[in-house]
This record gives structure tokens, sequence and C-alpha cells, in this order.
């Protein structure tokens, strides 16, 4: 017989049973719900580049209608000791700096690439931001702000004069320029002058309205907005939709964790229009996504780890590809992360990634990019880590 201790230490463990199978079916998704999305690397991508190339600063990546992957990188900015090949007499024998744009499969073989210093007389110092229009046009611009380009390639000469990149450059795809906003300049930081940009970051191509948006970005604390086709300016505003002539042209407001500052902070280094009609801007060095209307109305903020200090936690962001754009991605370069949050209400729900060196970790994660199969490409700038890598998806 079982006596009446045993008899309540199985009810007990029945009970028990009964409980955690009811979190567990709690904590399952619901049926037709949409999970959180996990990742693990592939290591074997890309393959080895061919002719010798090597790649630096990767500060631009689209996955255009094909599924393929176009990385942008600084080709000036390849170490001399990285690119001994390029030298005369070569300092070694590898390697020589790819040029800017370079096109991969899902394979990571290498199909295209074009462009580079000198491909024209405007061609930006350090190529900054792609975007990718529905013609098939390629929209860049720069991020040199100037100076005496201490940091530049030997092995590639400077032009005569070395100016700041305050333009974007736009391509047809069979790469040639179509136009051109903005000019190279060393003039002072002016938010208020659209004759000239501020070393753009990223750029945003509304093809319904023909209209291009810029993080401008570097120099500036600004959106501004474009013709798509003639390059007319059209509009613009700062932080919290104030008009240009409200914002500040001097040093970037000190960064505090609970005071949002009422200015961009500096370093504006996305901009994204989800599929309802939102503007999505980071500002990196404010920890913070800031949304608006197309015309310029402020809707919201998400504070993004708001403690980080130094060069901040936006470094760039992305919508994943489902018909509602469900989650925001957005690269930590500083904490070597990317997080997933919901788009709705800014929640933290996700991550991928660590601070590291190794496959599938990040030093600075830079750009990021989803195909239509769900694989996730990253890049990465340093030194030492300048990486391109491949995240595919785990149900």
């Amino acid at each position: 017989m079982i006596s009446e201790k045993m008899r309540r230490g199985c009810q007990l463990a029945v009970g028990l049973l009964i409980l955690a199978s009811a979190l567990v079916l709690a904590m399952a998704p619901r049926a037709g719900a949409q999970a959180v999305p996990r990742y693990k690397v592939d290591p074997n991508w890309p393959k080895p580049l061919p002719n010798n190339w090597i790649m630096w600063n990767s500060t631009g990546l689209v996955v255009d209608k094909d599924d393929h992957i176009w990385v942008q990188h600084h080709p000036r900015q390849v170490s001399a000791t990285d690119a001994g090949a390029a030298f005369n007499p070569p300092l070694a024998e590898c390697c020589i700096p790819a040029p800017t744009y370079v096109q991969f499969d899902a394979q990571g073989n290498v199909l295209k690439s074009w462009g580079g210093p000198g491909f024209v007389p405007d061609w930006p110092i350090f190529e900054h931001g792609l975007f990718i229009d529905r013609e098939g046009n390629f929209w860049f611009g720069g991020n040199f702000g100037g100076g005496n380009g201490n940091n530049l390639l030997a092995a590639i000469p400077k032009p005569k004069e070395l100016m700041a990149d305050r333009h974007v450059l736009k391509f047809s795809p069979d790469y040639k320029q179509l136009l051109e906003i903005g000019h190279p300049s060393n003039a002072a930081v002016n938010n208020q002058d659209t004759s000239i940009l501020g070393s753009p970051s990223e750029v945003f191509v509304d093809d319904d309205a023909h209209e291009v948006y810029i993080a401008d970005g570097y120099q500036n604390r600004r959106v501004v907005v474009y013709d798509s086709n003639t390059g007319a300016f059209k509009r613009g505003w700062g932080a919290y939709g104030v008009p240009l002539s409200e914002i500040d042209n001097g040093p970037s407001p000190k960064h505090d964790p609970t005071t949002p500052a009422k200015q961009f902070e500096g370093v504006m280094t996305s901009i994204d229009i989800s599929k309802d009609g939102l503007v999505y801007v980071g500002d990196r060095k404010g920890d913070r996504i800031q949304i608006f209307t197309k015309d310029g109305k402020f809707v919201k903020e998400f504070l993004v780890h708001p403690q980080t200090l130094s060069q901040g936690s936006i470094w760039a962001t992305m919508f994943s590809r489902d018909a509602k754009e469900k989650y925001l991605y957005v690269s930590d370069g500083l904490d070597g992360k990317i997080w997933i949050l919901n788009r709705e209400d800014g929640k933290e729900l996700g991550s991928v990634g660590q601070k590291g060196r190794w496959p599938g970790q990040f030093d600075f994660v830079e750009r990021m990019a989803l195909d239509s199969k769900g694989n996730l490409y990253v890049t990465e700038v340093g030194p030492p880590n300048t990486r391109l890598q491949k995240f595919v998806p785990v149900k």
C-alpha cells in the first residue's frame, strides 16, 4: 500500500509537471505568431577575393533585387602594410585595394565590381552609405571631414586639393554619373546652407515621390530632402523636427544618458523609411532613434542603451522583411551587438553576436542587410577587423 506521505508526494510531482507544461505552452509562440529571429554564422562566406584584392572599412551594404550583395568599402583607407602590392615598387606580395563596390552572390563569389578614387572628378575620399533605388541606380555620399589626410593610403595619389566630402552622388546601373547633390568643400559647418552637405552618412530614396532623404550626418546634424531627379532642395529638419534655422552649428551637445539632447548629437548614421511612411533617423552618439513623418513632424523616439558613451550605440538601422516590418534591427558598433527591437514601441526583444574578433562576433559592427531567404549580411569597420559576415536563420 502507498503511504499518505508517498501519495502526497506523487500529487505534488504531478502538479509541478502540469504547471511546467503550462509554462512551456505559455512561452511557446502561438500558432501563426512570428518568433524573434535567431541566426548562426556561416564561416565560409565570403570566398577569398580575386585579383589579390583586399577590402577595408565597409560602410555600405545592400542586397539588390536579384539577392546579390553589394558591399562598399574605403580603398583609400587600406593600410600600407595591407596593400604592399599597390606600391611602386611593391612592398610585399599582398595586396591591392579592391574597387569601391564589390558584388557577391549568396555563395560568396565575386560577380562584379566598379568605382574607386578618380572614377569621376568628385569621387568621395571616404565613401559612406549606399542605396540602390527601384531603377537600379546607386546612391552614396562620403564622410571625409577634411584635414591633411594622414590616414590615406600613400599608394593611391591624393587629389591636388584635399576637400571634405560635402556631397551625394547618383550613378546609373551601368555606372554613369547622373546627379551630384552638393560638392566637395572645406567651408565651415552650416546647417542652414542646402547647397552643400556635411559629410553625409546615409541616403534613402522614396521612389514613388521621387525624393532622396539624406542623413547629414558627420559634420551637420540634420535631415535634408531633395528631388531625386533634379537635385532641387525640398525640405529639411533637425532633432524633434525643428526647422533648419534653429539647428546649432556649434559643438555637439554633451551626451547625458538621463536627458536626451534637444539637438542631434552628431554622427547621424542611418535613415530608413518604413512601409507605413515613417522616417527613422539614427543619432549615433545620442543613443537614440527619432521617428518622423515624411514632412518632418516628430512622432516619437527610442532610446537604445543610452548609457553607451564614446561613439554611441546607433550605427545603422534596418527593418525586418515581413509585410508589417515588425522588427527594427540596430547595429551597435561600440557594444558589438545587433539589437532586435519591436518596431512599434522600441522594446528590446533579442540580439545577434557579441563583442569579439572570432566568426559570429563583432568588433565594430557597421552595416546590415537581409536577403529574401532571411540571411543576414553584416560589415565591420576597424581596425583590426574589417570583415564581411553572413548569418543564416535558425528555426
